[in-house]
């Protein structure tokens, strides 16, 4: 395995309390950055910092409710970093969850806070930590994105189609901020365990199943090549390699996390 040394540096994951950004955050910390996450839920968020503090006892760790969505919430996070570590080297923007809705269902309320939410739980941090970052030696931005991106399900069509713009934002950011000298990359996630995945097994699963049964039938089901469920750490390395100088000549890029679903070549 690859050992990378990020002491001195300092990363931001926003939607850190749980999944996708507590598992980024725990590898950012074991290769020796200081941390920032933060999440709405203040419960949730102060379980994941005794987490992380129990595993990393020496660890440089911030923990913040802020709802990515509320603008002065965003701005008072970014002050807290600025205040506490005075940089900012690498962004992780985490946040939301997919809306299960066909087109004849989906109603305009329902679509306002789709696009919001996707559009919005990347554009405010990111404009909120532009600041730090430009003044990074090499600063870059992550995105957690979706497949449904690329490959759109009628089941979820105002997910699909707000993921897809999300995309083409990630790569118009990437090509106005490479001149300085800003990397802008996504990954694509198929399905990943969740704390929503894991309130859909306590409703749907029949009694008696375990988790490990319920999501490789339901893998089956979804014709997922792996036959499972991915895990947050996996989607976790594919962010830490693209918020690092291990992807130092990546830019406006995607890399799939999708345990082979994609139809497309």
């Amino acid at each position: 395995m690859i050992q990378i040394d990020l002491t001195g540096q300092v990363a931001v994951v926003t939607g850190g309390s749980s999944g996708i950004g507590l598992a980024t955050a725990e590898l950012f910390l074991r290769a020796g950055a200081s941390v920032a996450i933060c999440g709405r839920n203040a419960e949730r968020l102060n379980a994941a910092q005794a987490s992380l503090i129990a595993k990393f006892p020496q660890a440089q760790l911030l923990a913040a409710r802020c709802d990515v969505l509320d603008a002065d919430d965003v701005a008072a996070f970014a002050a807290q970093v600025s205040e506490r570590f005075g940089r900012t080297d690498m962004l992780v923007n985490n946040a939301g969850q997919g809306r299960v809705s066909t087109f004849a269902d989906t109603t305009d309320d329902a679509w306002r806070e789709e696009l919001e939410l996707k559009y919005f739980s990347l554009i405010r941090p990111t404009r909120a930590f532009l600041p730090m970052l430009r003044d990074a030696e090499a600063p870059s931005i992550v995105c957690v994105n979706s497949l449904l991106a690329l490959q759109p399900e009628p089941h979820m069509v105002a997910t699909s189609s707000a993921r897809a713009g999300t995309l083409s934002l990630v790569k118009s950011l990437a090509s106005e901020l490479a001149p300085q000298r800003i990397r802008v990359n996504s990954i694509l996630i198929g399905i990943v365990e969740s704390g929503q995945w894991r309130r859909r097994f306590a409703e749907q699963a029949a009694p008696g199943q375990s988790w490990e049964d319920w999501t490789a039938e339901l893998a089956r089901k979804k014709n997922i090549p792996l036959g499972r469920f991915g895990r947050p750490e996996e989607a976790a390395q594919a962010l830490f390699y693209l918020a690092t100088n291990l992807s130092s000549y990546t830019t406006g890029s995607h890399i799939d996390v999708s345990g082979g679903v994609a139809r497309h070549v």
